[in-house]
């Protein structure tokens, strides 16, 4: 029993002392003076007052005795009780400093961990928390002392996320994606390699997480595939690509980057086919969805992407239909 108290946090302990000088000089002066102090709750209430400074003034000690047990209260309880006020208040900023420093563990579960912060991070954090107030994240960096930015769905972890202690303080093992984005202070493959070894970290403590890895060079793909991977995106090609498609047709960024960037307005998604569109054509189920908003871009047949196929393209009950959804 000893043991157990002095493991309890120190505001608790000194509140448990200074409910026992409550209720110790409660009953004294009930004791001392049971005309004045009818009830044991006349004394706690006396003690309250008195010990708290307030002094209302409607129970009064008459006795030379019960004075005595005034002065003793106001000496030694006044004390306890200001020592613990302000332990409260330091333990409360001592916390708010550890969140704010990235100090404390996640315990919720069925969040996304993001490891690293950069721009790319930033723009994530702002559209998803508008477009999904329900989701959380945890953002795992070593290289920031307080994040930048202010979300009350997002949590911070400082500490090198290759590090299985690391992970576990974000609760890895309870969340349900990590987005592993390449570290901006690394080159190329040193970021690649990292990347990797966190997700190889991250599957070690959760198997079954969704693992989303940014990769910047084409030869740590397979690298990135056999570590468990479930989603690649490979940055320099994408940017090759919006370049590449600029040369060829000027002007064309800044239509690519705005459909991509009205998440709030469209996103893109997979769709199991319903049934009325099994058995028909590519053009014939484009015209069906198109009534409800919904662009036909592509069909995912046993894991093979084929993007604009033949008109005559017949969709089957297990493909999974790409698609440009508006909300």
């Amino acid at each position: 029993m000893k043991y157990a108290y002095f493991r309890l946090p120190i505001f608790v302990r000194m509140l448990l002392v200074g409910f026992s000088f409550i209720l110790l000089f409660g009953g004294l002066i009930h004791a001392a003076e049971p005309n004045t102090y009818r009830t044991l709750f006349d004394g706690i209430w006396w003690a309250i007052v008195t010990a708290a400074t307030v002094g209302y003034g409607d129970f009064v000690p008459k006795t030379m005795l019960g004075k005595f047990l005034g002065i003793a209260l106001i000496l030694f309880g006044t004390g306890f009780i200001s020592a613990y006020f302000a332990a409260l208040s330091a333990s409360a900023i001592s916390r708010e400093n550890a969140l704010l420093h990235g100090n404390v563990a996640y315990t919720k579960e069925g969040h996304v961990v993001v490891v690293g912060w950069n721009e790319r991070v930033r723009e994530l954090l702002k559209q998803l928390t508008a477009a999904h107030p329900s989701f959380t994240f945890v953002i795992v960096d070593a290289t920031l002392d307080v994040l930048p930015v202010s979300y009350n769905q997002v949590h911070f972890i400082k500490g090198n996320p290759t590090y299985d202690s690391i992970l576990q303080k974000a609760n890895v093992a309870k969340a349900k994606m990590i987005v592993i984005t390449a570290d901006q202070h690394k080159n190329e493959l040193d970021a690649d390699m990292a990347s990797i070894l966190t997700l190889l970290s991250a599957k070690g403590i959760n198997p079954d997480i969704y693992a989303i890895i940014e990769i910047l060079t084409t030869q740590q793909v397979n690298n990135a595939k056999l570590a468990g991977a479930d989603e690649i995106i490979q940055t320099n090609q994408l940017s090759s690509f919006s370049i590449i498609n600029s040369l060829q047709s000027p002007g064309i960024s800044p239509l690519i980057e705005q459909l991509l960037y009205r998440l709030g307005e469209n996103c893109f998604q997979f769709l199991d086919p319903p049934n009325e569109l099994v058995g028909q054509t590519m053009a014939e189920s484009s015209r069906i969805l198109l009534n409800q908003q919904i662009l036909l871009i592509g069909i995912i047949r046993e894991g093979v992407p084929f993007m604009n196929p033949s008109p005559l393209f017949t969709i089957q009950q297990s493909d999974r239909l790409f698609v440009l959804k508006h909300h």
